[in-house]
C-alpha cells in the first residue's frame, strides 16, 4: 500500500466517564452512538483492502463481504476508522447481535463464507484519517467529519454514524438507542486531532447492578485447582434460567472460590450454553452447584434473556434469599430498530 497513512495503526481510544460532557466556552464536543462491535480501520488503495483490528490484525479474511463493499462503495484511496457489526432481527426489530458477530472469527474458510451470507456484517464509519494523498489526522474532527460525509453514500454495507453537538440529544440517544443493542455514547472534541493509541475520546456506557444465584462454575484452563468462571441464574415463573457469568478474578480468588463452590456441587455435570466468552463451537463442561449463594454483580446490557457482556463481580450477598433473585429486577431497554439509529446518517 502507498497511502498517506499505512497499516499497522493503533486506533484512537476513549476513557470512561460517568456523564456525557457538555460544551463550554473553551471546549466543544461532538457526540455519537457507541457501537458494540469490532473496532476496524479500513485501508483501501485501489483493489488492495486491509481491515485492521484494534490489535493490528487483519480482519479482512473474516469479513469478505466488508472487503467487497469497501472496493465497491468507498473512495479508491482512503483510510477510515469505524466499527464492524452484525445486525439481527429480533421481536420484529433489527438490532446489533454480538453472538453472531463473535462467531465470524473462525479458522475455517468454508464457515466464514457460509456466515458471511447468513449473517452479513456492516461497517459503520465514524472518522476519516486519510483521503487520496491527504493525511487528515492532524486536522480537527470537524474537518475529518466533513470528508467522511462526502466520501461515500452510507446507504450500503458501509454506513456512516450519526453525530450531534447537542449534549441533550446525545443523552436521549443514550437511553433510546440501547434497545437497538448500542453500548452508550462516545464524545470527541470538535477541534481534536486524531491521536493513535491515545485515550482522547470520552465514553459513557450503561452500568447497572443486580443480584443473581450462582448455579455452577467452570474450571480454569491453565491455573490448577482454580475457578475459571462462575455461572449465574435468575428465577422466572419459578424456573431457574441461565443468564451468563463472571470470569474476571484474581488468581488467589479463583482458588478461594473453588474451595467455596466445590462442596456445593451436585451429582450431575452439564454442558454450558453459548455465551460471550465461550462460543457455541468451543462450549466446555461446567459443574452445577446447589442454588444457594447469591452474588451482586455489575452489568451493562441484556441481549434477549442473557447478559450481553460478561458481568463484573461486586460482592457476595448472604442476606439475600436465592428465590428473591428474579428477572423483574433487571432493567431491560425498550426495543429500538437499528435502521432508525442509522436513518439520519448518509
Amino acid at each position: 500500500m502507498d497511502l498517506p497513512v499505512n497499516p499497522p495503526l493503533d486506533p484512537m481510544l476513549a476513557k470512561a466517564a460517568k456523564a456525557i460532557p457538555r460544551s463550554d466556552g473553551d471546549t466543544a464536543y461532538s457526540h455519537e452512538p457507541k457501537w458494540d462491535g469490532f473496532r476496524a480501520l479500513i485501508f483501501r488503495d485501489g483493489d488492495e483492502v486491509f481491515i485492521g483490528s484494534r490489535s493490528g490484525k487483519n480482519l479482512g479474511r473474516y469479513f469478505p463481504e466488508v472487503v467487497a463493499a469497501a472496493r465497491a462503495e468507498l473512495p479508491e484511496r482512503c483510510v477510515l476508522d469505524g466499527e464492524i457489526a452484525v445486525a439481527a432481527h429480533r421481536e420484529g426489530r433489527k438490532r446489533l447481535d454480538w453472538e453472531s458477530l463473535s462467531q465470524r472469527i473462525h479458522p475455517a474458510e468454508s464457515r466464514i463464507t457460509k456466515l458471511s451470507e447468513e449473517t452479513p456484517a456492516i461497517f459503520i464509519g465514524f472518522d476519516a484519517l486519510a483521503m487520496a494523498d491527504v493525511d487528515l489526522m492532524g486536522k480537527p474532527f470537524t474537518a475529518r467529519r466533513e470528508v467522511l460525509e462526502s466520501a461515500y453514500a452510507g446507504t450500503g454495507t458501509c454506513k456512516i454514524s450519526r453525530v450531534t453537538t447537542d449534549a441533550a440529544v446525545a443523552a436521549d440517544w443514550f437511553e433510546r438507542f440501547e434497545g437497538a443493542g448500542l453500548d452508550g455514547v462516545i464524545s470527541k472534541r470538535i477541534d481534536g486531532h486524531y491521536l493513535p493509541g491515545k485515550r482522547e475520546m470520552i465514553k459513557v456506557k450503561h452500568a447497572r447492578t443486580a443480584e443473581a444465584v450462582v448455579i455452577g462454575y467452570r474450571m480454569h484452563k491453565s491455573q490448577p485447582n482454580a475457578v475459571g468462571s462462575v455461572l449465574l441464574g435468575l428465577y422466572r415463573d419459578g424456573e431457574m434460567l441461565s443468564i451468563g457469568g463472571i470470569g474476571a478474578f484474581t488468581a488467589a480468588k479463583r482458588e478461594e472460590y473453588l474451595q467455596l463452590l466445590e462442596p456445593m456441587r451436585t451429582a450431575e455435570s452439564a454442558q454450558g450454553e453459548p455465551n460471550r466468552w465461550s462460543s457455541a463451537e468451543k462450549t466446555g463442561e461446567w459443574v452445577p452447584v446447589r442454588p444457594e449463594l447469591v452474588v451482586e454483580f455489575d452489568y451493562d446490557q441484556m441481549e434477549g434473556m442473557r447478559l450481553r457482556h460478561t458481568a463484573k463481580f461486586k460482592r457476595w450477598r448472604p442476606d439475600r434469599e436465592p428465590l428473591s433473585c428474579g428477572y423483574e429486577q433487571l432493567d431491560v431497554p425498550v426495543n429500538y430498530d437499528l435502521d432508525d439509529v442509522l436513518q439520519e446518517g448518509k
